[in-house]
């Protein structure tokens, strides 16, 4: 018997190891997860596909609120405490449309991108973070370190507040 529970409580405690909590996640030197607690029920701002994938690019109540005032068209800046998030998926060919849609199929990363300019004044005010999801695990890892990993890149859109992702018409 007492080998018995010692087996269950092995295979039990793994398996506890097993379901991570994604909110307990942080980059190193970066920024946390639990940063932005609610996004998967912040408002769509546009989609996006790339060879491999599928992006949904969302923001919160703040950043959307600006781009409906039209910024960064109308020469502002995103407030302070605008969030966005990319969630991105690996693509697939949907099998129940009659015609030809791709479709989201596993859960690649989901970045996020913060405007706190107290916070993060060497990077414009935004910092940024990554994290992949590993599927079999059921895991989110950082895949970069500190708050300035996207900055290099979103410096091509300095004048558009290093952000990429326009607010389409709807």
């Amino acid at each position: 018997i007492a080998v018995s529970l010692a087996v269950l409580f092995a295979v039990l405690g793994g398996m506890a190891v097993a379901a991570q909590d994604r909110f307990t996640v942080k980059v190193p030197n970066g920024i946390a997860f639990s940063d932005f607690r609610g996004y998967e029920n912040w408002q769509n701002v546009a989609v996006s596909q790339t060879e491999n994938g599928l992006k949904v690019i969302a923001a919160n109540t703040a950043m959307i609120n600006a781009y409906r005032q039209g910024t960064p068209g109308n020469g502002k800046k995103f407030p302070e405490g605008s969030k966005i998030v990319k969630i991105e998926w690996s693509a697939k060919k949907s099998a129940e449309s009659p015609y030809f849609v791709m479709v989201p199929d596993i859960l690649k990363s989901v970045s996020f991108i913060e405007k706190d300019s107290k916070r993060f004044p060497e990077t414009n005010g935004w910092a940024f973070a990554q994290f992949t999801y590993d599927a079999a695990s059921d895991t989110f890892k950082p895949s970069v370190s500190g708050t300035a990993c996207g900055y290099a890149c979103h410096t091509a859109v300095a004048k558009k507040d290093y952000i990429f992702t326009a607010y389409p018409l709807r």
